[in-house]
Protein backbone atom coordinates (compact mmCIF):
# COMPACT_ATOMS: atom_id res chain seq x y z
CA UNK A 1 0.00 0.00 0.00
CA UNK A 2 1.27 3.55 -0.74
CA UNK A 3 1.18 6.33 2.37
CA UNK A 4 0.34 8.55 -0.12
CA UNK A 5 -2.84 10.72 -0.04
CA UNK A 6 -3.80 10.46 -3.04
CA UNK A 7 -3.13 7.14 -5.00
CA UNK A 8 -4.50 5.41 -7.67
CA UNK A 9 -7.37 2.16 -7.11
CA UNK A 10 -8.36 1.54 -10.69
CA UNK A 11 -6.40 0.94 -12.97
CA UNK A 12 -2.98 0.91 -11.27
CA UNK A 13 0.59 1.61 -12.71
CA UNK A 14 1.35 -0.81 -15.70
CA UNK A 15 -1.83 -2.46 -15.75
CA UNK A 16 -2.79 -3.02 -19.47
CA UNK A 17 -6.21 -2.45 -20.35
CA UNK A 18 -8.63 -3.91 -22.88
CA UNK A 19 -12.24 -3.97 -24.69
CA UNK A 20 -13.64 -5.65 -21.06
CA UNK A 21 -12.28 -3.01 -19.04
CA UNK A 22 -14.78 -0.34 -20.57
CA UNK A 23 -16.94 0.74 -23.81
CA UNK A 24 -14.88 1.06 -27.05
CA UNK A 25 -15.90 4.49 -28.76
CA UNK A 26 -14.56 5.02 -32.39
CA UNK A 27 -10.62 4.25 -31.89
CA UNK A 28 -10.79 4.94 -27.84
CA UNK A 29 -11.89 2.78 -24.95
CA UNK A 30 -13.97 4.57 -22.21
CA UNK A 31 -13.00 2.83 -18.76
CA UNK A 32 -13.46 3.93 -15.33
CA UNK A 33 -10.44 5.31 -13.20
CA UNK A 34 -10.18 5.43 -9.81
CA UNK A 35 -7.90 7.59 -6.76
CA UNK A 36 -7.92 7.12 -3.24
CA UNK A 37 -8.51 10.45 -1.35
CA UNK A 38 -9.68 11.68 1.61
CA UNK A 39 -13.21 12.92 0.94
CA UNK A 40 -13.92 16.51 0.64
CA UNK A 41 -11.56 17.53 -2.26
CA UNK A 42 -11.84 18.23 -6.01
CA UNK A 43 -10.12 16.01 -7.96
CA UNK A 44 -9.72 15.54 -11.72
CA UNK A 45 -8.26 13.16 -13.60
CA UNK A 46 -6.22 14.19 -17.18
CA UNK A 47 -8.40 17.13 -16.37
CA UNK A 48 -11.94 15.86 -16.27
CA UNK A 49 -14.04 16.31 -13.04
CA UNK A 50 -14.17 13.33 -10.88
CA UNK A 51 -17.22 11.92 -8.94
CA UNK A 52 -16.78 10.92 -5.06
CA UNK A 53 -18.54 7.46 -4.66
CA UNK A 54 -18.20 4.63 -2.52
CA UNK A 55 -15.15 6.39 -0.89
CA UNK A 56 -13.01 7.02 -3.97
CA UNK A 57 -13.17 9.69 -6.52
CA UNK A 58 -13.98 8.06 -10.35
CA UNK A 59 -14.38 9.06 -13.82
CA UNK A 60 -14.47 7.89 -17.16
CA UNK A 61 -11.51 8.15 -19.10
CA UNK A 62 -10.59 7.56 -22.66
CA UNK A 63 -7.49 5.60 -23.76
CA UNK A 64 -6.45 6.59 -27.22
CA UNK A 65 -3.02 5.54 -27.54
CA UNK A 66 -1.53 1.96 -26.99
CA UNK A 67 0.62 3.61 -24.01
CA UNK A 68 -1.30 6.07 -21.61
CA UNK A 69 -0.65 8.80 -19.07
CA UNK A 70 -3.30 9.26 -16.22
CA UNK A 71 -2.50 11.85 -13.93
CA UNK A 72 -4.91 12.82 -11.27
CA UNK A 73 -4.81 16.42 -9.80
CA UNK A 74 -5.99 17.44 -6.55
CA UNK A 75 -7.40 21.61 -6.97
CA UNK A 76 -7.84 21.44 -3.07
CA UNK A 77 -4.32 20.46 -1.60
CA UNK A 78 -2.70 21.04 -4.95
CA UNK A 79 -0.88 17.24 -4.57
CA UNK A 80 -0.61 15.30 -8.38
CA UNK A 81 0.03 11.93 -8.82
CA UNK A 82 0.53 10.56 -12.21
CA UNK A 83 0.42 6.41 -13.53
CA UNK A 84 1.11 4.97 -16.88
CA UNK A 85 -1.17 2.19 -18.50
CA UNK A 86 -1.88 0.24 -21.58
CA UNK A 87 -4.63 0.07 -24.09
CA UNK A 88 -4.43 -3.60 -25.83
CA UNK A 89 -6.47 -3.30 -28.68
CA UNK A 90 -6.61 -7.13 -29.87
CA UNK A 91 -6.08 -8.93 -26.49
CA UNK A 92 -9.64 -9.56 -25.50
CA UNK A 93 -11.40 -12.47 -26.90
CA UNK A 94 -7.94 -14.62 -28.10
CA UNK A 95 -6.48 -17.44 -27.39
CA UNK A 96 -3.57 -19.77 -28.21
CA UNK A 97 -2.53 -23.80 -27.03
CA UNK A 98 1.25 -23.40 -25.34
CA UNK A 99 3.63 -26.34 -24.88
CA UNK A 100 6.22 -26.08 -22.40
CA UNK A 101 9.19 -29.15 -22.02
CA UNK A 102 9.69 -29.59 -25.99
CA UNK A 103 12.81 -31.87 -26.56
CA UNK A 104 11.88 -35.29 -27.21
CA UNK A 105 9.69 -34.52 -30.58
CA UNK A 106 13.01 -32.93 -32.31
CA UNK A 107 15.09 -35.94 -31.14
CA UNK A 108 12.33 -38.45 -32.50
CA UNK A 109 12.84 -36.50 -35.68
CA UNK A 110 16.68 -36.37 -35.80
CA UNK A 111 16.55 -39.80 -35.75
CA UNK A 112 14.08 -40.02 -38.42
CA UNK A 113 15.73 -37.87 -40.55
CA UNK A 114 16.84 -39.69 -43.34
CA UNK A 115 13.34 -41.49 -43.51
CA UNK A 116 10.95 -38.16 -42.77
CA UNK A 117 9.86 -36.06 -45.46
CA UNK A 118 8.01 -33.63 -43.11
CA UNK A 119 8.05 -32.23 -39.59
CA UNK A 120 4.59 -33.39 -39.21
CA UNK A 121 5.16 -36.95 -39.88
CA UNK A 122 6.22 -37.35 -36.03
CA UNK A 123 2.84 -38.10 -34.33
CA UNK A 124 3.15 -35.39 -32.04
CA UNK A 125 3.21 -32.70 -34.37
CA UNK A 126 0.69 -34.25 -36.49
CA UNK A 127 -1.67 -33.82 -33.80
CA UNK A 128 -0.86 -30.46 -33.46
CA UNK A 129 -1.58 -29.56 -36.96
CA UNK A 130 -4.71 -31.34 -37.13
CA UNK A 131 -5.38 -29.18 -34.28
CA UNK A 132 -4.52 -25.93 -36.30
CA UNK A 133 -6.38 -27.42 -39.26
CA UNK A 134 -9.63 -27.57 -37.36
CA UNK A 135 -9.89 -24.76 -35.21
CA UNK A 136 -7.11 -22.45 -37.11
CA UNK A 137 -5.16 -22.55 -33.53
CA UNK A 138 -2.02 -20.60 -32.86
CA UNK A 139 0.80 -23.08 -30.96
CA UNK A 140 3.94 -22.02 -29.30
CA UNK A 141 6.22 -24.66 -28.10
CA UNK A 142 8.95 -23.78 -24.91
CA UNK A 143 11.93 -25.56 -26.08
CA UNK A 144 14.45 -27.15 -23.52
CA UNK A 145 18.04 -27.08 -25.17
CA UNK A 146 19.07 -31.18 -24.06
CA UNK A 147 17.67 -34.11 -23.23
CA UNK A 148 19.95 -37.70 -22.49
CA UNK A 149 21.39 -38.21 -25.68
CA UNK A 150 20.80 -34.99 -27.51
CA UNK A 151 20.56 -31.43 -27.23
CA UNK A 152 19.43 -28.90 -30.45
CA UNK A 153 22.82 -28.45 -31.26
CA UNK A 154 22.36 -31.87 -33.01
CA UNK A 155 19.31 -31.03 -34.76
CA UNK A 156 18.79 -30.76 -38.39
CA UNK A 157 18.42 -28.07 -40.43
CA UNK A 158 16.64 -30.08 -43.16
CA UNK A 159 13.66 -29.10 -42.69
CA UNK A 160 14.06 -25.03 -41.99
CA UNK A 161 11.62 -24.04 -45.15
CA UNK A 162 9.20 -26.06 -43.37
CA UNK A 163 9.33 -24.42 -40.32
CA UNK A 164 9.26 -21.03 -42.27
CA UNK A 165 5.96 -22.15 -44.70
CA UNK A 166 4.46 -22.98 -40.68
CA UNK A 167 5.74 -20.09 -38.67
CA UNK A 168 1.89 -18.30 -39.07
CA UNK A 169 0.86 -20.71 -36.74
CA UNK A 170 3.61 -22.49 -34.88
CA UNK A 171 6.32 -20.54 -33.18
CA UNK A 172 9.52 -21.44 -30.70
CA UNK A 173 10.86 -20.24 -27.63
CA UNK A 174 13.53 -20.58 -25.11
CA UNK A 175 12.32 -22.68 -21.60
CA UNK A 176 15.16 -24.18 -20.04
CA UNK A 177 18.54 -25.96 -20.78
CA UNK A 178 16.78 -28.83 -19.67
CA UNK A 179 14.11 -30.39 -17.37
CA UNK A 180 16.48 -31.38 -14.38
CA UNK A 181 16.79 -30.09 -11.79
CA UNK A 182 13.69 -28.72 -10.62
CA UNK A 183 13.16 -24.69 -10.74
CA UNK A 184 16.33 -24.10 -12.15
CA UNK A 185 16.15 -20.34 -12.10
CA UNK A 186 14.95 -20.07 -8.64
CA UNK A 187 17.97 -18.34 -7.37
CA UNK A 188 19.87 -17.56 -11.00
CA UNK A 189 21.98 -15.20 -12.04
CA UNK A 190 21.46 -12.82 -15.14
CA UNK A 191 24.71 -14.53 -16.95
CA UNK A 192 23.36 -17.97 -16.39
CA UNK A 193 19.90 -17.23 -17.98
CA UNK A 194 21.32 -15.50 -20.93
CA UNK A 195 24.03 -17.89 -21.40
CA UNK A 196 21.26 -20.87 -21.11
CA UNK A 197 18.55 -18.23 -23.62
CA UNK A 198 20.99 -17.25 -26.02
CA UNK A 199 22.02 -21.11 -26.22
CA UNK A 200 18.20 -22.28 -27.12
CA UNK A 201 17.59 -18.87 -29.44
CA UNK A 202 20.88 -19.40 -31.34
CA UNK A 203 19.66 -23.13 -32.46
CA UNK A 204 16.31 -22.13 -32.97
CA UNK A 205 17.50 -19.61 -35.69
CA UNK A 206 19.81 -22.00 -37.13
CA UNK A 207 17.39 -25.04 -37.31
CA UNK A 208 14.05 -22.92 -37.83
CA UNK A 209 14.45 -19.48 -38.56
CA UNK A 210 14.15 -16.19 -37.58
CA UNK A 211 9.93 -16.42 -38.80
CA UNK A 212 9.34 -18.70 -35.81
CA UNK A 213 10.77 -16.34 -33.27
CA UNK A 214 8.51 -14.49 -30.53
CA UNK A 215 8.39 -11.70 -27.67
CA UNK A 216 6.48 -14.16 -25.62
CA UNK A 217 7.98 -17.28 -23.05
CA UNK A 218 7.50 -19.47 -20.04
CA UNK A 219 10.27 -19.94 -17.93
CA UNK A 220 10.88 -23.40 -16.88
CA UNK A 221 8.65 -23.97 -13.28
CA UNK A 222 7.77 -20.24 -14.30
CA UNK A 223 10.18 -19.41 -11.15
CA UNK A 224 13.32 -16.79 -11.98
CA UNK A 225 14.77 -14.06 -9.72
CA UNK A 226 14.38 -10.52 -11.09
CA UNK A 227 17.90 -10.77 -12.66
CA UNK A 228 16.98 -13.77 -15.05
CA UNK A 229 13.70 -12.29 -16.07
CA UNK A 230 15.56 -9.51 -16.79
CA UNK A 231 17.80 -12.09 -19.07
CA UNK A 232 15.16 -13.21 -21.04
CA UNK A 233 13.36 -10.06 -21.58
CA UNK A 234 17.06 -9.01 -22.96
CA UNK A 235 16.80 -12.17 -25.16
CA UNK A 236 13.85 -10.14 -26.61
CA UNK A 237 11.21 -12.27 -24.33
CA UNK A 238 9.36 -8.64 -22.96
CA UNK A 239 6.30 -10.95 -22.59
CA UNK A 240 6.51 -13.88 -19.97
CA UNK A 241 3.52 -16.19 -19.44
CA UNK A 242 3.42 -18.58 -15.58
CA UNK A 243 0.64 -19.37 -13.08
CA UNK A 244 0.50 -16.54 -10.77
CA UNK A 245 -1.30 -18.41 -7.81
CA UNK A 246 -1.46 -17.26 -4.83
CA UNK A 247 -3.82 -17.87 -1.53
CA UNK A 248 -3.91 -21.22 -2.15
CA UNK A 249 -2.32 -24.60 -2.35
CA UNK A 250 -0.91 -24.12 -5.26
CA UNK A 251 2.86 -23.98 -6.65
CA UNK A 252 2.96 -20.19 -7.56
CA UNK A 253 5.14 -19.82 -10.60
CA UNK A 254 5.09 -16.19 -10.28
CA UNK A 255 8.61 -15.68 -11.31
CA UNK A 256 9.94 -12.85 -9.00
CA UNK A 257 6.43 -11.13 -8.00
CA UNK A 258 5.20 -10.36 -4.61
CA UNK A 259 2.01 -11.54 -2.82
CA UNK A 260 0.43 -8.13 -3.64
CA UNK A 261 1.54 -8.27 -7.47
CA UNK A 262 0.71 -11.93 -8.02
CA UNK A 263 -3.15 -11.24 -6.41
CA UNK A 264 -3.36 -8.55 -9.29
CA UNK A 265 -2.22 -10.57 -11.99
CA UNK A 266 -4.46 -13.59 -10.97
CA UNK A 267 -7.32 -11.02 -11.20
CA UNK A 268 -5.96 -9.19 -14.27
CA UNK A 269 -4.65 -12.01 -15.86
CA UNK A 270 -2.12 -9.39 -17.62
CA UNK A 271 0.19 -6.74 -15.83
CA UNK A 272 3.54 -4.88 -16.78
CA UNK A 273 6.15 -4.77 -14.37
CA UNK A 274 7.20 -0.92 -15.17
CA UNK A 275 10.83 -1.36 -13.24
CA UNK A 276 11.79 -3.75 -15.31
CA UNK A 277 9.40 -3.40 -18.78
CA UNK A 278 8.13 -6.49 -18.49
CA UNK A 279 4.92 -8.20 -18.99
CA UNK A 280 3.38 -10.81 -17.02
CA UNK A 281 0.45 -12.69 -18.42
CA UNK A 282 -1.49 -15.49 -16.32
CA UNK A 283 -2.20 -18.79 -17.81
CA UNK A 284 -6.00 -20.34 -17.91
CA UNK A 285 -5.25 -23.72 -17.84
CA UNK A 286 -2.95 -26.38 -17.61
CA UNK A 287 -4.08 -29.04 -19.45
CA UNK A 288 -2.65 -32.14 -17.84
CA UNK A 289 -3.15 -32.08 -14.48
CA UNK A 290 -7.10 -31.93 -15.48
CA UNK A 291 -9.18 -35.09 -16.33
CA UNK A 292 -10.68 -34.60 -19.63
CA UNK A 293 -13.98 -34.09 -17.37
CA UNK A 294 -12.29 -31.44 -15.61
CA UNK A 295 -11.44 -29.46 -18.31
CA UNK A 296 -14.49 -27.88 -19.03
CA UNK A 297 -16.15 -26.80 -15.53
CA UNK A 298 -11.88 -25.41 -14.71
CA UNK A 299 -12.68 -23.09 -17.77
CA UNK A 300 -16.50 -22.23 -16.87
CA UNK A 301 -15.76 -21.42 -13.51
CA UNK A 302 -13.65 -18.30 -14.56
CA UNK A 303 -16.96 -16.93 -15.89
CA UNK A 304 -19.33 -17.87 -13.42
CA UNK A 305 -17.07 -16.51 -10.54
CA UNK A 306 -17.28 -12.77 -12.83
CA UNK A 307 -13.77 -13.35 -14.11
CA UNK A 308 -13.33 -14.53 -17.51
CA UNK A 309 -10.02 -14.71 -18.85
CA UNK A 310 -10.26 -11.86 -21.68
CA UNK A 311 -6.95 -13.89 -23.17
CA UNK A 312 -6.88 -17.50 -22.68
CA UNK A 313 -3.59 -19.62 -22.60
CA UNK A 314 -4.13 -23.00 -22.89
CA UNK A 315 -1.04 -24.55 -21.40
CA UNK A 316 -0.09 -28.62 -21.51
CA UNK A 317 3.36 -30.35 -21.72
CA UNK A 318 5.23 -32.32 -24.06
CA UNK A 319 5.91 -35.54 -22.19
CA UNK A 320 2.21 -36.68 -21.11
CA UNK A 321 1.85 -37.40 -25.38
CA UNK A 322 4.29 -40.58 -25.09
CA UNK A 323 3.35 -44.01 -23.68
CA UNK A 324 6.83 -44.23 -22.36
CA UNK A 325 6.94 -41.52 -20.49
CA UNK A 326 5.91 -43.20 -16.77
CA UNK A 327 2.86 -40.62 -16.75
CA UNK A 328 1.52 -41.30 -19.94
CA UNK A 329 -1.97 -40.20 -20.42
CA UNK A 330 -3.24 -41.71 -23.74
CA UNK A 331 -6.24 -39.20 -24.02
CA UNK A 332 -3.65 -36.26 -24.10
CA UNK A 333 -5.16 -35.68 -27.79
CA UNK A 334 -8.75 -35.27 -27.05
CA UNK A 335 -7.53 -33.08 -24.07
CA UNK A 336 -6.03 -30.88 -25.96
CA UNK A 337 -9.00 -30.73 -28.50
CA UNK A 338 -11.19 -30.26 -25.60
CA UNK A 339 -9.64 -27.42 -24.44
CA UNK A 340 -9.25 -26.04 -27.51
CA UNK A 341 -13.07 -26.49 -28.64
CA UNK A 342 -14.06 -24.66 -25.74
CA UNK A 343 -11.88 -21.77 -26.87
CA UNK A 344 -13.54 -22.09 -30.14
CA UNK A 345 -16.92 -22.29 -28.78
CA UNK A 346 -16.89 -19.54 -26.21
CA UNK A 347 -16.08 -17.20 -29.20
CA UNK A 348 -12.20 -17.08 -28.74
CA UNK A 349 -10.24 -16.60 -32.02
CA UNK A 350 -6.79 -17.99 -32.39
CA UNK A 351 -3.86 -15.29 -31.86
CA UNK A 352 0.07 -15.27 -30.65
CA UNK A 353 -0.16 -13.66 -27.56
CA UNK A 354 3.23 -11.12 -28.05
CA UNK A 355 0.96 -9.70 -31.23
CA UNK A 356 -1.41 -9.37 -28.32
CA UNK A 357 0.26 -7.61 -26.33
CA UNK A 358 2.10 -5.34 -28.85
CA UNK A 359 1.37 -1.58 -29.56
Amino acid sequence: MTDKAMYFIQPIHGDMLHARDGALTGESLKTKVSVAAPAGNSITINGVQTNFEDSYYSAEIELSDYENTLEAVNATTGEHTRITVYRLKNFAGKYRLSIDDNIWFLRDIQQQADVYSSLFEHPYLAVLKEINDTYGTKIHLNLFYETEGFNLSQFTDKFKEEWKDNAGWLTLSFHARGEFPDQPYISADYDTVKKDCDLVIGEIRRFAGEEVMTGVTTIHWGEATREASRALRDAGYRGQLGYFNVDDDLYPASYYLSVEERRHIKKRFVWKDMSENVVFIKTSIVIDIKKIEEIEPWLNQYAEEGSSPPYVDLLVHEQYFYSSYFNYQPDYREKLITAVKWAHNNGYQPAFLDTCISE
